[in-house]
C-alpha cells in the first residue's frame, strides 16, 4: 500500500530542471566579472565546540568572520534530536544577536516514516533553517548493490516529499570509506536523478571526493554539480595507505576546484570543516580556534 510520503513524492516531486555545469579545464583563469559576482556564505562546522554555552560560540563565530555555523543537532551533538524543539530557537537566537544563523544543521535523518523527522523538522524550518544534512545510508555487501541504490532512491523520493511539504532541503553528502552511500558519486546520482535538488541535494566534499577518485574527481563534480546546494571543505595527506586530516593547503585537496565552484554559478553556503585536531577534548578548543581561523585565511585566498 502506497505510503503517503510515496503519494506526496508521486504527486509534488518534480523533476530537477537546473542545467549542468559548464565543461572547463581546472586551470583556467576566471575572469574579473566572473569574480565580482560570485559570492558564497561562509559557515563552520562547530562539532568541537559541544562544551560553549550558545552565546560563546556564537561570539567566537562571529569574531573569526563567519556568517554561520554548521550545528551537529543530533545524538551527540550541541542539541539532542528530543530537545531540538525547546532549545534550538535558543540557539538561534545567541546567534542572530551576532548576525549570524544556523546555516546547515547537520542530523540523523534519512527515514521521513520516523517518530522524530518531522518533529525536528519542523522546528527547524521555525528557526529558519534552510538546509540539513542527512545521515549515511551504509550498504551490505552481502546484497546487490543496485538493488540498494534503487530502495534508497525510493526513500530519498519520500524524503524530498516531505521537505517540499515542510519548505526545507535536505543535503546528502559524499562521505569517503568502504560501505558508504555516495562515496563513489555515481551512485549518488543515480540515486537522485528526477529528484528536486530544492527537496533534496548534496554537500559536495571535495576533501572526500578527491580520496575516493584521486585525479578524477573533476569528472565526479561535473557529474553530480547540479545536485549541489552545499560545498564542504577540509584537506588530507596520504599517511602510507591511510588518508589523514590536515590543515587545509597542507594536503591533496586541489585549490584549483573553486576556479571550478566559481564557473559554475554555484551560489550557496560553504561550510569549513577543521578535522585534524580530537573533536572529543574540551581543553583544545582554544586550538580548534587557532586552526579554524588559519584554515579560513587558506579558504578566502582560494576563493578570491
Amino acid at each position: 500500500m502506497p505510503t503517503r510520503r510515496s503519494f506526496l513524492a508521486a504527486a509534488g516531486c518534480s523533476v530537477a530542471g537546473l542545467s549542468g555545469a559548464l565543461t572547463v579545464r581546472a586551470d583556467e583563469k576566471e575572469t574579473d566579472k566572473e569574480k565580482e559576482t560570485h559570492s558564497n556564505s561562509l559557515c563552520v562546522f562547530t562539532k568541537p565546540f559541544n562544551s560553549l554555552t550558545f552565546e560563546e560560540l556564537a561570539t567566537k563565530t562571529a569574531e573569526l568572520g563567519f556568517q554561520g555555523i554548521e550545528a551537529p543537532i543530533r545524538n551527540g551533538g550541541h542539541i539532542e534530536p528530543d530537545a531540538v524543539p525547546d532549545r534550538l530557537p535558543a540557539l538561534q537566537d545567541a546567534l542572530q544577536k551576532h548576525g549570524l544563523q544556523i546555516t546547515v544543521m547537520t542530523s540523523d535523518i534519512n527515514d521521513p516514516n520516523d517518530a522524530m523527522t518531522e518533529t525536528v523538522l519542523k522546528a527547524a524550518v521555525k528557526a529558519g533553517v534552510r538546509y540539513y544534512r542527512m545521515k549515511y545510508f551504509r550498504y551490505d555487501e552481502s546484497r546487490s548493490i543496485a538493488n540498494q541504490v534503487e530502495e534508497w532512491k525510493s526513500a530519498l523520493k519520500d524524503l524530498a516529499a516531505l521537505n517540499r511539504e515542510l519548505g526545507i532541503t535536505a543535503v546528502y553528502q559524499n562521505h569517503a570509506g568502504r560501505g558508504y552511500f555516495g562515496s563513489m558519486i555515481w551512485d549518488l546520482h543515480r540515486a537522485l536523478d528526477g529528484i528536486d535538488p530544492e527537496h533534496v541535494g548534496v554537500a559536495y566534499d571535495i576533501r572526500h571526493a578527491t580520496v575516493e577518485a584521486g585525479m578524477s574527481w573533476p569528472i565526479g563534480w561535473q557529474l553530480i554539480q547540479p545536485h549541489v546546494q552545499v560545498v564542504y571543505v577540509k584537506d588530507f595527506a596520504w599517511d602510507g595507505s591511510k588518508p589523514t586530516n590536515v590543515p587545509l593547503g597542507q594536503g591533496r585537496v586541489d585549490s584549483k576546484f573553486f576556479k571550478m565552484l566559481a564557473r559554475s554559478k554555484f551560489q550557496g553556503p560553504i561550510s569549513l570543516h577543521e578535522e585534524y585536531l580530537d573533536h572529543t577534548d574540551p581543553s583544545l578548543v582554544p586550538r580548534h580556534w587557532t586552526s579554524i581561523a588559519a584554515d579560513l585565511k587558506t579558504l578566502q585566498s582560494w576563493l578570491k
